[in-house]
Protein backbone atom coordinates (compact mmCIF):
# COMPACT_ATOMS: atom_id res chain seq x y z
CA UNK A 1 0.00 0.00 0.00
CA UNK A 2 1.52 3.22 -0.85
CA UNK A 3 2.06 5.88 1.46
CA UNK A 4 0.32 9.41 1.95
CA UNK A 5 3.84 10.84 0.05
CA UNK A 6 4.22 8.08 -2.18
CA UNK A 7 0.67 8.96 -3.65
CA UNK A 8 1.56 12.88 -4.01
CA UNK A 9 4.33 12.21 -6.26
CA UNK A 10 2.70 9.48 -8.15
CA UNK A 11 2.03 11.73 -10.84
CA UNK A 12 5.97 12.96 -11.10
CA UNK A 13 7.22 9.39 -11.58
CA UNK A 14 4.48 8.09 -13.92
CA UNK A 15 4.22 11.15 -16.46
CA UNK A 16 7.35 13.26 -16.16
CA UNK A 17 11.24 11.83 -17.65
CA UNK A 18 13.15 10.42 -15.09
CA UNK A 19 15.88 12.66 -16.58
CA UNK A 20 14.62 15.37 -13.42
CA UNK A 21 16.89 15.50 -10.69
CA UNK A 22 17.38 18.03 -8.03
CA UNK A 23 13.77 16.69 -7.10
CA UNK A 24 15.62 13.37 -6.29
CA UNK A 25 17.31 15.62 -3.61
CA UNK A 26 14.51 17.94 -1.91
CA UNK A 27 11.59 15.21 -1.84
CA UNK A 28 8.85 17.77 -1.02
CA UNK A 29 6.31 19.71 -3.09
CA UNK A 30 7.08 23.69 -3.32
CA UNK A 31 4.30 25.56 -3.18
CA UNK A 32 5.17 29.80 -2.24
CA UNK A 33 8.54 31.40 -2.70
CA UNK A 34 9.28 35.19 -1.29
CA UNK A 35 12.97 36.82 -0.91
CA UNK A 36 15.30 33.70 0.35
CA UNK A 37 12.53 31.37 1.48
CA UNK A 38 10.39 28.37 -0.27
CA UNK A 39 7.96 26.88 1.47
CA UNK A 40 6.24 23.13 0.66
CA UNK A 41 2.80 21.66 0.61
CA UNK A 42 3.05 21.05 4.47
CA UNK A 43 3.73 24.54 5.63
CA UNK A 44 7.59 24.14 6.17
CA UNK A 45 10.19 27.13 5.58
CA UNK A 46 12.96 26.25 3.59
CA UNK A 47 16.45 28.67 3.62
CA UNK A 48 17.43 28.94 -0.07
CA UNK A 49 21.30 28.82 -0.75
CA UNK A 50 20.42 27.34 -4.43
CA UNK A 51 18.71 30.24 -5.50
CA UNK A 52 17.44 28.50 -9.06
CA UNK A 53 21.61 27.92 -9.60
CA UNK A 54 21.99 31.85 -9.56
CA UNK A 55 18.84 32.25 -11.33
CA UNK A 56 17.48 34.21 -8.60
CA UNK A 57 19.89 36.66 -7.27
CA UNK A 58 17.00 39.15 -6.62
CA UNK A 59 15.31 36.51 -4.46
CA UNK A 60 11.72 34.81 -5.17
CA UNK A 61 9.26 37.45 -6.64
CA UNK A 62 10.55 41.00 -5.87
CA UNK A 63 8.10 43.18 -4.85
CA UNK A 64 8.71 45.55 -7.53
CA UNK A 65 9.32 43.23 -10.57
CA UNK A 66 6.41 41.75 -9.39
CA UNK A 67 4.34 44.29 -9.74
CA UNK A 68 5.47 45.97 -13.02
CA UNK A 69 5.20 42.31 -14.51
CA UNK A 70 1.32 42.21 -13.06
CA UNK A 71 1.02 45.76 -14.69
CA UNK A 72 2.13 44.73 -18.03
CA UNK A 73 -0.09 41.66 -18.17
CA UNK A 74 -3.45 43.31 -16.53
CA UNK A 75 -2.58 45.92 -19.48
CA UNK A 76 -2.18 43.69 -22.32
CA UNK A 77 1.25 44.30 -22.85
CA UNK A 78 2.74 42.54 -25.56
CA UNK A 79 2.78 39.09 -24.44
CA UNK A 80 5.28 37.24 -27.44
CA UNK A 81 6.65 39.76 -29.94
CA UNK A 82 9.28 37.60 -31.83
CA UNK A 83 12.35 40.10 -32.58
CA UNK A 84 10.00 43.18 -33.69
CA UNK A 85 10.36 46.60 -31.74
CA UNK A 86 8.02 47.04 -28.55
CA UNK A 87 8.17 49.51 -25.93
CA UNK A 88 9.30 47.02 -23.55
CA UNK A 89 12.26 45.75 -25.23
CA UNK A 90 13.30 49.88 -26.07
CA UNK A 91 13.14 50.62 -22.13
CA UNK A 92 14.87 47.48 -21.09
CA UNK A 93 17.90 48.61 -23.65
CA UNK A 94 18.04 51.57 -23.01
CA UNK A 95 17.92 50.87 -18.64
CA UNK A 96 21.09 48.40 -19.57
CA UNK A 97 22.87 51.09 -21.94
CA UNK A 98 22.63 53.98 -19.35
CA UNK A 99 22.93 51.65 -16.37
CA UNK A 100 25.45 48.60 -17.28
CA UNK A 101 27.34 49.46 -20.49
CA UNK A 102 28.26 53.36 -20.31
CA UNK A 103 29.28 53.54 -17.08
CA UNK A 104 31.73 50.52 -17.80
CA UNK A 105 32.81 52.14 -21.39
CA UNK A 106 31.43 49.19 -23.20
CA UNK A 107 29.81 49.15 -26.76
CA UNK A 108 28.73 45.90 -26.93
CA UNK A 109 25.49 45.12 -28.97
CA UNK A 110 22.86 43.08 -27.15
CA UNK A 111 21.83 40.05 -29.54
CA UNK A 112 18.81 38.60 -28.35
CA UNK A 113 18.99 34.56 -28.06
CA UNK A 114 16.75 31.51 -26.92
CA UNK A 115 15.62 31.77 -23.00
CA UNK A 116 18.70 29.80 -21.59
CA UNK A 117 22.29 30.39 -21.30
CA UNK A 118 23.12 26.99 -23.58
CA UNK A 119 21.49 29.41 -26.74
CA UNK A 120 23.80 32.25 -25.42
CA UNK A 121 27.26 29.90 -25.89
CA UNK A 122 25.73 28.22 -29.00
CA UNK A 123 25.57 31.95 -30.57
CA UNK A 124 28.55 32.90 -29.30
CA UNK A 125 30.53 29.76 -30.56
CA UNK A 126 28.87 30.39 -34.20
CA UNK A 127 29.54 33.92 -34.24
CA UNK A 128 33.11 33.34 -33.41
CA UNK A 129 33.57 30.90 -35.98
CA UNK A 130 31.67 33.36 -38.88
CA UNK A 131 34.30 35.99 -37.85
CA UNK A 132 37.32 34.27 -37.65
CA UNK A 133 36.99 31.58 -40.90
CA UNK A 134 38.09 28.84 -38.07
CA UNK A 135 36.58 26.17 -36.45
CA UNK A 136 38.68 25.46 -32.97
CA UNK A 137 37.10 27.00 -29.91
CA UNK A 138 39.47 26.70 -26.66
CA UNK A 139 37.45 25.74 -23.58
CA UNK A 140 38.97 24.72 -20.16
CA UNK A 141 38.90 21.85 -17.54
CA UNK A 142 36.17 21.57 -15.17
CA UNK A 143 34.25 24.39 -17.43
CA UNK A 144 29.95 23.93 -18.18
CA UNK A 145 28.61 25.80 -20.71
CA UNK A 146 25.47 24.00 -21.51
CA UNK A 147 23.60 20.36 -22.63
CA UNK A 148 22.44 21.27 -26.10
CA UNK A 149 25.88 19.71 -28.70
CA UNK A 150 27.54 22.89 -29.50
CA UNK A 151 27.66 24.00 -25.60
CA UNK A 152 28.48 20.44 -24.94
CA UNK A 153 31.52 20.54 -26.65
CA UNK A 154 33.04 22.81 -24.81
CA UNK A 155 31.54 21.39 -21.11
CA UNK A 156 34.50 18.97 -19.41
CA UNK A 157 31.85 16.92 -17.15
CA UNK A 158 31.72 13.32 -18.30
CA UNK A 159 28.41 12.53 -17.53
CA UNK A 160 26.94 15.91 -19.07
CA UNK A 161 29.20 14.25 -22.06
CA UNK A 162 27.32 10.95 -22.34
CA UNK A 163 24.13 12.13 -22.59
CA UNK A 164 24.97 12.95 -26.25
CA UNK A 165 24.46 9.22 -26.80
CA UNK A 166 28.07 8.42 -28.26
CA UNK A 167 27.09 11.41 -31.20
CA UNK A 168 29.87 13.69 -32.07
CA UNK A 169 31.01 16.47 -29.52
CA UNK A 170 33.46 18.20 -31.93
CA UNK A 171 35.71 21.31 -32.84
CA UNK A 172 37.02 22.31 -29.03
CA UNK A 173 40.58 21.74 -27.80
CA UNK A 174 40.63 21.34 -23.91
CA UNK A 175 43.14 23.30 -22.12
CA UNK A 176 43.60 23.75 -18.27
CA UNK A 177 42.27 26.17 -16.32
CA UNK A 178 44.07 27.88 -13.67
CA UNK A 179 45.31 25.64 -10.44
CA UNK A 180 44.23 22.38 -12.26
CA UNK A 181 47.77 20.82 -12.23
CA UNK A 182 47.80 22.04 -8.82
CA UNK A 183 48.98 26.21 -7.17
CA UNK A 184 52.77 25.39 -8.69
CA UNK A 185 51.78 24.46 -12.02
CA UNK A 186 51.72 27.73 -14.42
CA UNK A 187 49.26 26.10 -16.81
CA UNK A 188 48.88 30.08 -18.82
CA UNK A 189 52.41 29.16 -19.83
CA UNK A 190 51.54 25.85 -20.68
CA UNK A 191 48.68 27.20 -22.84
CA UNK A 192 50.93 29.60 -24.64
CA UNK A 193 53.43 26.78 -25.36
CA UNK A 194 51.30 24.86 -26.98
CA UNK A 195 49.87 27.48 -28.93
CA UNK A 196 53.12 29.23 -29.89
CA UNK A 197 54.10 25.24 -31.34
CA UNK A 198 52.95 24.65 -34.70
CA UNK A 199 53.43 20.82 -34.35
CA UNK A 200 51.42 21.17 -30.90
CA UNK A 201 48.62 19.69 -32.92
CA UNK A 202 46.30 22.35 -31.44
CA UNK A 203 44.36 24.86 -34.71
CA UNK A 204 44.38 27.77 -34.35
CA UNK A 205 41.03 29.00 -32.25
CA UNK A 206 38.24 30.95 -33.12
CA UNK A 207 37.69 31.84 -29.81
CA UNK A 208 38.56 31.07 -26.13
CA UNK A 209 35.52 30.35 -23.96
CA UNK A 210 35.78 30.84 -19.90
CA UNK A 211 34.07 31.06 -16.94
CA UNK A 212 35.80 33.20 -14.37
CA UNK A 213 34.15 31.23 -11.57
CA UNK A 214 33.39 27.73 -12.44
CA UNK A 215 30.11 27.39 -11.13
CA UNK A 216 29.55 23.25 -11.76
CA UNK A 217 33.15 22.12 -11.79
CA UNK A 218 33.76 23.13 -8.65
CA UNK A 219 33.82 26.83 -7.69
CA UNK A 220 37.20 27.34 -9.05
CA UNK A 221 37.66 30.97 -9.77
CA UNK A 222 40.75 32.42 -11.60
CA UNK A 223 42.89 35.07 -10.83
CA UNK A 224 42.70 38.32 -12.77
CA UNK A 225 46.12 38.01 -13.69
CA UNK A 226 45.23 34.13 -15.29
CA UNK A 227 42.40 35.61 -16.92
CA UNK A 228 43.80 38.83 -18.35
CA UNK A 229 46.67 36.32 -19.20
CA UNK A 230 44.02 34.31 -21.28
CA UNK A 231 42.44 37.99 -22.86
CA UNK A 232 46.15 38.45 -23.97
CA UNK A 233 46.50 35.04 -25.60
CA UNK A 234 43.70 35.24 -27.58
CA UNK A 235 44.45 38.63 -29.12
CA UNK A 236 48.00 36.91 -29.97
CA UNK A 237 46.52 34.44 -31.63
CA UNK A 238 43.95 36.34 -33.63
CA UNK A 239 40.94 34.73 -31.52
CA UNK A 240 38.00 36.20 -29.71
CA UNK A 241 37.37 36.20 -25.79
CA UNK A 242 34.19 34.47 -24.87
CA UNK A 243 33.43 35.55 -21.04
CA UNK A 244 31.20 32.74 -20.07
CA UNK A 245 29.03 35.11 -16.71
CA UNK A 246 25.68 33.08 -17.21
CA UNK A 247 26.51 31.89 -13.52
CA UNK A 248 28.68 34.19 -11.92
CA UNK A 249 27.09 37.28 -13.82
CA UNK A 250 24.40 40.05 -12.56
CA UNK A 251 26.22 40.57 -9.20
CA UNK A 252 26.93 37.33 -8.33
CA UNK A 253 30.85 37.51 -7.41
CA UNK A 254 29.85 41.56 -6.24
CA UNK A 255 30.22 43.35 -9.65
CA UNK A 256 27.52 42.94 -12.62
CA UNK A 257 29.86 41.39 -14.61
CA UNK A 258 32.67 39.12 -13.10
CA UNK A 259 35.28 40.04 -14.99
CA UNK A 260 35.33 43.95 -13.90
CA UNK A 261 38.56 46.01 -13.22
CA UNK A 262 40.61 43.06 -14.43
CA UNK A 263 42.23 45.52 -17.59
CA UNK A 264 40.38 43.63 -20.58
CA UNK A 265 37.25 43.78 -22.21
CA UNK A 266 36.32 40.30 -23.26
CA UNK A 267 34.88 40.21 -27.18
CA UNK A 268 31.67 38.64 -26.10
CA UNK A 269 30.01 38.34 -22.94
CA UNK A 270 27.01 35.35 -22.55
CA UNK A 271 24.43 36.25 -19.72
CA UNK A 272 21.35 34.58 -18.73
CA UNK A 273 19.90 32.78 -15.52
CA UNK A 274 19.67 36.32 -13.56
CA UNK A 275 19.30 38.51 -15.93
CA UNK A 276 15.98 38.31 -16.32
CA UNK A 277 15.42 39.95 -12.70
CA UNK A 278 13.23 37.11 -11.48
CA UNK A 279 14.08 34.20 -12.97
CA UNK A 280 12.14 34.21 -16.16
CA UNK A 281 13.70 32.37 -18.59
CA UNK A 282 15.90 35.43 -20.73
CA UNK A 283 19.31 34.86 -22.52
CA UNK A 284 21.59 37.67 -24.21
CA UNK A 285 25.13 37.56 -26.15
CA UNK A 286 26.65 40.98 -26.10
CA UNK A 287 29.04 41.63 -28.92
CA UNK A 288 31.29 43.99 -29.64
CA UNK A 289 29.82 45.93 -32.64
CA UNK A 290 32.89 45.33 -35.36
CA UNK A 291 31.72 41.53 -34.66
CA UNK A 292 28.43 41.89 -35.15
CA UNK A 293 28.36 40.55 -38.75
CA UNK A 294 25.53 39.00 -38.76
CA UNK A 295 22.76 38.64 -41.80
CA UNK A 296 18.67 39.20 -40.73
CA UNK A 297 17.70 35.84 -39.19
CA UNK A 298 20.93 33.82 -39.72
CA UNK A 299 20.54 33.14 -36.05
CA UNK A 300 17.40 32.97 -34.50
CA UNK A 301 14.54 31.78 -32.40
CA UNK A 302 11.32 32.01 -31.92
CA UNK A 303 11.47 32.90 -28.20
CA UNK A 304 14.67 35.36 -28.46
CA UNK A 305 13.82 38.22 -26.06
CA UNK A 306 11.11 37.68 -24.07
CA UNK A 307 9.08 40.17 -23.35
CA UNK A 308 7.93 40.10 -19.86
CA UNK A 309 11.72 39.63 -18.94
CA UNK A 310 12.41 42.95 -20.41
CA UNK A 311 9.91 44.45 -18.06
CA UNK A 312 11.75 42.55 -14.94
CA UNK A 313 15.04 43.12 -15.94
CA UNK A 314 14.88 46.77 -16.60
CA UNK A 315 13.50 46.97 -13.06
CA UNK A 316 16.76 45.12 -11.70
CA UNK A 317 18.45 47.58 -13.09
CA UNK A 318 17.13 50.29 -12.16
CA UNK A 319 16.86 48.75 -8.19
CA UNK A 320 19.94 47.41 -7.76
CA UNK A 321 22.45 48.67 -9.76
CA UNK A 322 21.79 52.83 -10.61
CA UNK A 323 24.61 53.11 -7.93
CA UNK A 324 27.48 51.09 -6.16
CA UNK A 325 25.31 50.38 -2.57
CA UNK A 326 24.04 47.28 -4.39
CA UNK A 327 27.29 45.52 -5.27
CA UNK A 328 28.88 47.17 -2.11
CA UNK A 329 26.35 45.11 0.01
CA UNK A 330 27.05 42.20 -1.92
CA UNK A 331 30.98 42.20 -1.62
CA UNK A 332 30.47 42.94 2.39
CA UNK A 333 27.79 39.48 2.47
CA UNK A 334 30.70 37.89 0.34
CA UNK A 335 33.49 38.70 3.36
CA UNK A 336 30.97 37.41 5.97
CA UNK A 337 30.48 34.08 3.58
CA UNK A 338 34.03 33.10 3.39
CA UNK A 339 34.67 33.68 6.92
CA UNK A 340 31.92 31.28 8.41
CA UNK A 341 32.40 28.79 5.72
CA UNK A 342 36.48 29.10 6.97
CA UNK A 343 35.25 28.50 10.57
CA UNK A 344 33.33 25.65 9.60
CA UNK A 345 35.83 24.18 6.93
CA UNK A 346 38.43 23.61 10.09
CA UNK A 347 35.95 20.54 11.36
CA UNK A 348 36.77 18.80 7.86
CA UNK A 349 40.05 16.94 7.69
CA UNK A 350 41.63 18.94 4.31
CA UNK A 351 38.79 20.99 3.79
CA UNK A 352 39.58 24.00 1.28
CA UNK A 353 37.71 27.37 0.58
CA UNK A 354 35.88 27.62 -3.41
CA UNK A 355 34.78 30.88 -5.30
CA UNK A 356 34.66 34.50 -4.99
CA UNK A 357 32.35 36.87 -3.86
CA UNK A 358 28.62 35.05 -2.98
CA UNK A 359 29.64 32.45 -4.91
CA UNK A 360 31.46 30.20 -2.52
CA UNK A 361 31.86 26.91 -1.16
CA UNK A 362 34.09 24.55 0.59
CA UNK A 363 35.79 21.51 -1.01
CA UNK A 364 35.20 18.55 1.62
CA UNK A 365 37.07 16.29 -0.08
CA UNK A 366 34.75 13.79 -1.51
CA UNK A 367 31.52 13.56 -2.92
CA UNK A 368 29.56 10.89 -0.56
CA UNK A 369 30.75 13.74 2.59
CA UNK A 370 29.27 16.70 0.40
CA UNK A 371 26.29 14.68 -0.59
CA UNK A 372 25.42 13.70 3.01
CA UNK A 373 26.00 16.98 4.66
CA UNK A 374 23.59 18.81 1.61
CA UNK A 375 20.76 16.18 2.48
CA UNK A 376 21.33 16.31 6.10
CA UNK A 377 21.03 20.25 5.60
CA UNK A 378 17.61 19.94 3.72
CA UNK A 379 16.36 18.04 6.34
CA UNK A 380 17.38 20.73 8.38
CA UNK A 381 15.66 23.11 6.73
CA UNK A 382 18.32 24.32 3.98
CA UNK A 383 18.31 24.00 0.25
CA UNK A 384 22.11 23.59 -0.88
CA UNK A 385 23.84 21.25 -3.75
CA UNK A 386 27.16 19.81 -4.33
CA UNK A 387 29.76 20.88 -7.55
CA UNK A 388 32.92 20.11 -8.43
CA UNK A 389 34.26 17.05 -11.02
CA UNK A 390 33.30 14.39 -8.15
CA UNK A 391 30.88 16.63 -6.54
CA UNK A 392 33.16 17.05 -3.43
CA UNK A 393 32.18 20.74 -3.40
CA UNK A 394 29.27 22.35 -0.68
CA UNK A 395 27.95 24.94 -2.71
CA UNK A 396 26.56 27.98 -1.71
CA UNK A 397 24.55 30.12 -3.95
CA UNK A 398 22.17 32.00 -1.52
CA UNK A 399 20.40 35.50 -3.10
CA UNK A 400 22.21 37.96 -3.44
CA UNK A 401 19.11 40.15 -1.40
CA UNK A 402 19.47 37.29 1.72
CA UNK A 403 19.23 39.00 5.10
CA UNK A 404 22.26 38.88 7.17
CA UNK A 405 20.09 37.21 9.66
CA UNK A 406 18.59 34.32 7.08
CA UNK A 407 22.21 34.13 5.86
CA UNK A 408 23.49 33.67 9.52
CA UNK A 409 20.43 30.73 10.50
CA UNK A 410 21.40 28.66 7.22
CA UNK A 411 24.92 28.66 8.12
CA UNK A 412 24.44 27.44 11.52
CA UNK A 413 22.26 25.23 9.68
CA UNK A 414 25.34 24.27 7.81
CA UNK A 415 27.40 24.10 10.37
CA UNK A 416 25.16 21.92 11.95
CA UNK A 417 25.00 19.36 9.73
CA UNK A 418 28.63 19.29 8.86
CA UNK A 419 29.17 18.79 12.38
CA UNK A 420 27.33 16.24 12.45
CA UNK A 421 28.21 14.17 9.52
CA UNK A 422 32.09 14.29 10.35
CA UNK A 423 31.01 12.71 13.57
CA UNK A 424 29.16 9.99 11.96
CA UNK A 425 32.22 9.55 9.60
CA UNK A 426 34.43 8.92 12.29
CA UNK A 427 32.49 6.31 14.08
CA UNK A 428 32.56 4.48 10.88
CA UNK A 429 35.94 4.61 10.36
CA UNK A 430 36.50 3.32 14.19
Amino acid sequence: MSTDKEHKFEIFSRRESQVRSYCNSFPTSFVKAKGSIMTDDQGREYIDFLAGCSSLNYGHNDPDMQAALIEHIQSDGVTHGLDMYTDTKARFLEAFEDIILKPRDMDHKVMMVGPTGTNAVEAAMKLARKVTGRRNIIAFTNGFHGMTLGALSCTGNAGKRAGAGGGPICGTSRMPFEGAFGDDVDTLKQIELMLDNPSSGIDAPAAFIVEPVQGEGGLNAASPEWLKGIADLAKKHGALLIVDDIQAGCGRTGTFFSTEGMGFQPDMITLAKSFSGMGLPFAALLVKPELDIWKPAEHNGTFRGNTHAFVTARVALEKFWKDDSFSKDVIRKGKRLKERLAEIAEHVPNAKLKGRGMMRGIDVGSGDLAGAICAACFKKGVIIETSGAHDEVVKILAPLTTPDTVLEKGLDILADAVAEQIATAKLAAE
